[in-house]
């Protein structure tokens, strides 16, 4: 049995996890969140305060690692969290360090793409491949990518920014491009669609039932969406429609290009998987090379709304089995 501590710094919560891992499985013993505060210095102190407690209070084994996952840009070698954009107060700073200094552990930094990839391709959906991509599809789009049986990270940490490429000359913007692949996949990509929909609707005098009165589009959620498209709104099914097709051709990019095993995707891919599977296979179909899509799977994460949970600790994983 191996100890791992797990650290998630966000842009509104931050976690610390304690979990027991041996012979592909893991589990959580230990977890507590909190509030990010504004400054980083307390933030890391509060991290490293509350990872101590778990370790006093854990009857167990000694801590052997430990795996940090944050949103990038980042610089993952020097352990230098550089500025991302929900956390716009930290500029350069080292969150690796102080834990080795204070746990004399191995530790190590990602970012939460990448970590989740770890989780997936250590515990969940992508057991046992060599080749796995991960997606997010969840306030953003970033894929982590397991390339013969090891995270690819890139150059300077940057690979997997799938969010930002092109999809359409027009679009939602997300990632700061209109019409990219996280501008059509992504809560507030599909949030966006939405509402320029809803209003353009409204304005012809045929409201959608989730945003009957132009008020209410502040309120639109990719959420609010889903649930609309489930219960049979023809507006709302078509914003889905639309998300399908784009998912649909992202995936085939990946497809062609990486040829993996398995593409797991994560959070709204989960939620609304009846609806954008048939759409998403369709366009597959029609897009990828038949001789790489056959050997795919494409396949929500296993690890369901709890793989940021794992992040940290399959972070801690790897740097221990490199």
């Amino acid at each position: 049995m191996t100890l791992l501590g797990g650290v998630d710094i966000g842009g509104t919560k931050c976690a610390v996890t304690l979990g027991e891992a041996e012979e592909g499985v893991v589990r959580i013993v230990r977890k507590e969140q909190f509030p990010t505060p504004v400054a980083p210095e307390e933030t890391i102190a509060r991290l490293r305060e509350l990872l101590a407690a778990h370790l006093a209070e854990y009857n167990g084994g000694t801590l052997e690692a430990i795996g940090i996952s944050c949103g990038g840009p980042l610089d993952s070698r020097s352990g230098l969290v550089l500025s991302p954009p929900n956390l716009p107060s930290w500029d350069r700073i080292d969150c690796v360090t102080p834990f080795k200094e204070q746990f004399g552990v191995p530790t190590a930094l990602q970012n939460d793409a990448n970590a989740c990839a770890l989780a997936e391709w250590k515990w969940g959906a992508g057991k046992g491949t060599r080749n796995m991509v991960f997606l997010t599809f969840g306030t953003g789009m970033g894929a982590g990518l397991i390339l013969d049986g090891k995270l690819y990270a890139g150059t300077n940490d940057m690979a997997g920014e799938v969010g930002h490429v092109r999809m359409a000359e027009e679009g939602p913007v997300g990632f700061g491009k209109a019409g990219s692949f996280e501008g059509f996949c992504s809560g507030g990509g599909i949030a966006r669609l939405a509402r320029a929909r809803a209003e353009e609707a409204i304005r012809r005098g045929v409201p959608p039932a989730f945003c009957p009165v132009p008020e209410q589009l502040v309120h639109v959620t990719a959420k609010s969406v889903g649930e609309a498209a489930e219960r049979g709104d023809p507006l709302a099914l078509g914003i889905y429609r639309t998300v399908g097709e784009k998912l649909g051709r992202g995936l085939a990019i990946l497809v062609d290009l990486l040829n993996p095993e398995a593409i797991v995707i994560g959070s709204i891919y989960g939620r609304q998987r009846a609806l954008l599977e048939p759409i998403v296979r369709a366009e597959l179909e029609k897009e990828a090379l038949p001789i790489a899509l056959g050997v795919c799977r494409i396949v929500p994460a296993g690890l369901g709304e709890k793989v940021g949970d794992y992040a940290g600790l399959s972070v801690a994983l790897n740097v221990l089995e490199r």
